[in-house]
Order: structure tokens, then C-alpha cells, then sequence
């Protein structure tokens, strides 16, 4: 019987991914153990069809054909590759919630998350990215990712910031299962916060 080819079982998963993916070897283990998996990584950074933005985070190149060049992965996409290379569970907070909610349309300088993990920074491919460690699990764990980045978003912008502009971005962003669901995965978290995200998910506004 022929043995599967552990390479090209590699790169057939890459070729199936979008461009711009991120992997991590584990993504692969099922294929073979870790030192195959890395060899194999290595060999298709060397042929092209994945790049190393940092040690054990690889990229599936994205190239852009208005801008006629390569294009970093997406900085959130890297930062969910790091976190499941080191078994973490994280939420973007601060300015990178805002962003990624479309409440803001500045990008990041620094791209900060909340974290079970420890304290880390790292800078991958001109970005920046930090790692802040909380014992609030309330607000990380047993909750889906969008309730978690909407507590985040809402926790960003401040008790006596959240205007009606927000509530009614937040609640046409949102769909009425995600909405379902946060009413109840939430109940624990901040009263304030709770507050909002009972107006966003109830009614949509202030008005």
C-alpha cells in the first residue's frame, strides 16, 4: 500500500485555503507528527507557497492586483494564529475593537487584546501586537467571540461615551441570533455594559 505523501497533503490544504490564511504547524498534526510537519512548512516557504511572518506562524500569500503587489495577512488574523499556536483565548480591546466593530475607522497603531495567557508583544510583518493578561474571566470565557469584542468595544469607548450613533451601529452590525445569544452570555459581565447591550439588542436605540 502507498504511504500518503505528507507533503502534498500539506500543500494540498494551503492551495484549498482563501490567500491570506494563517496556519500554525498543529493545524497540520493530523497529517503527521510535528518534525514532518515543520519540514514540510519549510520546504513550501522555500518553493513560495507560504511565507514565515514569524517563527511558527506562516501565511498563505495574498496578492493584490490593483496594487500589483503582496499584501500582509489581516493583523487580526495573526494575532488568532498566535493565540492558538500558545493555547490562549483572547479579545481585542481598546482602539482594536472599535475598529474591528466598524466603530472607528482608525487602524491601530497597536493591535491590543485581552488574554488568559501572560503578558506578550510581538511585532510580525510591520505590526505590532499586544497581549494583556486578565483574571476578569467572566468577560473572556464561556462567551462566543462577538459577545466578548462587543463588551470590549463598549468597555473602549466608556460608560458616558456610548452614543445613539454607536447603539444603532452595534445593533444593524449584529444578527438577531448573535443578539439572542449576547442577551444571555452577558448577564455577568459589567452592569453598565449590560445596560447597553440590552438597548442594542432590544430596541437599537435611544429613541
Amino acid at each position: 500500500m502507498k504511504r500518503p505523501d505528507n507533503l502534498e497533503q500539506v500543500k494540498k490544504r494551503v492551495q484549498d485555503a482563501k490567500e491570506g490564511s494563517v496556519f500554525i504547524p498543529s493545524d497540520f498534526f493530523d497529517i503527521a507528527e510535528s518534525v514532518k510537519i515543520n519540514m514540510c512548512l519549510d520546504r513550501l516557504q522555500v518553493t513560495g507557497y507560504l511565507q514565515r511572518i514569524m517563527r511558527g506562524i506562516y501565511v498563505k500569500p495574498r496578492f493584490s492586483e490593483l496594487m500589483n503587489k503582496y499584501i500582509p495577512p489581516r493583523t487580526d488574523d495573526v494575532a488568532k494564529a498566535i493565540a492558538r499556536n500558545y493555547g490562549w483565548t483572547i479579545v481585542p480591546c481598546g482602539d482594536t475593537a472599535l475598529n474591528l466593530l466598524r466603530l472607528s475607522a482608525q487602524v491601530p497603531a497597536v493591535w491590543l487584546y485581552v488574554s488568559d495567557g501572560p503578558y506578550k508583544e510581538y511585532e510580525a510583518d510591520g505590526m505590532t501586537l499586544k497581549f494583556k493578561h486578565t483574571d476578569n474571566k467572566k468577560e473572556l470565557i464561556n462567551i462566543s467571540y462577538i459577545t466578548a469584542l462587543v463588551v470590549q468595544a463598549l468597555k473602549a469607548l466608556g460608560k458616558g461615551n456610548v452614543s445613539d450613533k454607536e447603539i444603532r451601529g452595534l445593533s444593524k452590525l449584529l444578527s438577531e441570533e448573535e443578539k439572542t445569544k449576547m442577551l444571555d452570555e452577558a448577564k455577568r459581565v459589567t452592569a453598565w455594559v449590560y445596560d447597553f447591550i440590552r438597548i442594542i439588542c432590544k430596541e437599537g436605540s435611544y429613541e
